[in-house]
């Protein structure tokens, strides 16, 4: 049985003290382990050259806003979040 359903491989980790490389091992959703050489998965994504965010949330959104009478956002609540 794989350990993960995915992994992002290769990338450099941001957190909010530190960046290193590393990977980041996915379990039901779930951010599941950080480190080197996880083993497989159902999904490899190749991050190399790039930064990885585990757990970022991106709050600058525009749902539902008051923008003029033909105006519609994209989002609302129920998909926005």
């Amino acid at each position: 049985m794989q350990r993960f359903d995915t992994i992002i491989r290769g990338g450099t980790v941001a957190t909010a003290s530190d960046t290193f490389r590393c990977d980041v091992g996915i379990r039901a959703g779930k951010i599941a382990a950080l480190g080197d050489d996880l083993g497989a998965a159902a999904e490899i994504i190749d991050a190399t050259g790039r930064l990885v965010l585990p757990g970022g949330i991106d709050s600058h959104v525009h749902f539902a806003q008051p923008s003029g009478p033909d105006i519609v956002m994209a989002d609302d609540f129920d998909t926005g979040t």
